[in-house]
């Protein structure tokens, strides 16, 4: 059985990659393949390490059935390159973090979450940190969106669709 192994990368890990994680989590399940994947999320810095989720995140994801109470922010470390197919980064800029900070070896392994889905008119998850307003409703929506086109992507096209 192949399992796929996916890395949710953000800035601080406390808003859209736990979401992320949380929101793919819940979509592996209502298809009944929980056990082919290996699902976790990181920050490219460590400015939250230990930290339960944002509080906004997690109320906007409760709302709608999601739980991320058990989620502690970590910070990405070279070993996740080896561990896991594939990074998922938020934006651009976490893109360059990992790029800059770790080897080219696997960089071909760091793809954008929003190109998964292209009917959104979004190419980056925004930052709600410093926002106001339902910007964590929007990245939840666009969370949601994204990862069903990148269920697809894995279990479909997987490693031929790069």
């Amino acid at each position: 059985m192949t399992v796929h192994k996916v890395l949710f990368v953000c800035m601080g890990n406390i808003c859209r990659s736990p979401t992320a994680e949380a929101v793919f989590r819940q979509w592996v399940k209502k298809q009944g393949n929980e056990k082919s994947f290996e699902i976790d999320s990181a920050g490219t810095h460590a400015y939250h390490v230990g930290n339960k989720p944002d509080a906004r995140s997690m109320k906007a994801a409760l709302k709608r059935g999601i739980d991320m109470s058990q989620q502690r922010a970590r910070q990405v470390e070279a070993a996740d390159f080896e561990r896991f197919d594939w990074l998922v980064v938020m934006d651009d800029e976490n893109r360059r973090n990992l790029k800059n900070n770790f080897s080219e070896a696997n960089h071909d392994k760091v793809i954008n979450m929003m190109r998964f889905a292209p009917q959104s008119g979004f190419l980056e998850v925004p930052d709600p940190y410093y926002g106001q307003g339902d910007g964590f409703e929007l990245v939840l929506d666009l969370l949601l969106a994204a990862s069903e086109g990148l269920y697809e992507f894995l279990t479909q096209a997987g490693d031929e669709a790069v």
